[in-house]
């Protein structure tokens, strides 16, 4: 199999699954629950963390990773009090399907959306989940009835597989929450500013910062070195092999098939403007890893 298969599927499927939490549509949901929607991390939080149940913030932010600790105190368990777990993965789906309603309405009785959830739910049921704790509560949910609730709920495993085993990649390569962002700043993913909602201060970025340099990762600006590009490099060549299992049990003439039916609502998020153009993601920003 390509080994820069998994990397361009996640591509494809990352906008589809994160609309969640930039929609109207969405946050329309969240402040029916009483969620402050006048920034989006109250509800971002909600939604991605209600399959693990009432988690608390220890939990969160090891989920999480890239979060700082104090910005997670300031939601969890706090949304936990607005509605507790089950309410909001009942509205997490209604948000799910006002998302697609919007922007996806005429693909949804299409054949080949039909055949895009098949080959979803497929590459989901094989993901692996030991060790990947949100993979594992979002697979452990009940199935949606609706296919386009069940293509969500699909990609949403396969987002979180990946993110899972990113984060164990990250550990393997020494690289601490707050670093993980620094180095990521520093070979240009995005400008230092979009982490903001990450929630570090400024002393704590340069701290991290600091033991970047002394490993040298980073020089005395912040940049990457080449020490630095060649380590984050090595972390999403692991990321990549991480996340192949459910593209391998798939195939790839099939995985080349869902990334082409998945193109239509890719585009259709992009084009809807909602999405930051300069995520933190590293969506189409940071060139894939040299194998």
């Amino acid at each position: 199999m390509d080994r820069a298969l998994p990397r361009r599927a996640w591509h494809h499927l990352e906008p589809v699954h994160a609309a969640l939490y930039f929609m109207p549509e969405a946050f329309t949901e969240a402040a029916v629950l009483g969620y402050d929607v006048s920034d989006r991390w109250p509800s971002y939080f909600a939604w991605r963390a209600a399959p693990l149940g009432a988690a608390g913030p220890e939990l969160t932010c090891a989920t999480f990773y890239s979060f700082s600790p104090a910005a997670v105190a300031r939601h969890v368990p706090a949304v936990w009090t607005v509605a507790d777990p089950p309410t909001v993965l009942a509205a997490r789906l209604r948000a799910v399907d006002a998302v697609f309603r919007s922007l996806h309405r005429e693909h949804l009785a299409s054949p080949e959306f039909a055949e895009l959830v098949a080959l979803a739910r497929r590459a989901a049921d094989a993901a692996d989940t030991a060790g990947r704790p949100l993979a594992a509560a979002n697979a452990g949910l009940d199935p949606a009835d609706e296919p386009h609730l069940a293509l969500w709920q699909a990609l949403t495993v396969l987002r979180e597989h990946r993110g899972d085993g990113h984060l164990a990649a990250l550990l393997a390569h020494g690289l601490d929450p707050c670093e993980s962002l620094v180095s990521f700043a520093a070979i240009g993913a995005a400008p230092v500013e979009n982490f903001a909602g990450r929630g570090w201060t400024a002393e704590e970025w340069s701290a991290a910062r600091e033991r970047l340099a002394a490993r040298g990762w980073v020089d005395a600006h912040g940049a990457a070195t080449d020490a630095g590009r060649a380590g984050r490099n090595e972390v999403e060549k692991l990321t990549d092999r991480l996340a192949a299992g459910p593209w391998a049990a798939l195939g790839a003439e099939r995985t080349e098939r869902f990334m082409e039916l998945m193109l239509p609502l890719f585009a259709a998020v992009i084009q809807s403007g909602r999405l930051p153009m300069r995520s933190t993601l590293g969506i189409a920003t940071v060139p894939p890893p040299v194998w």
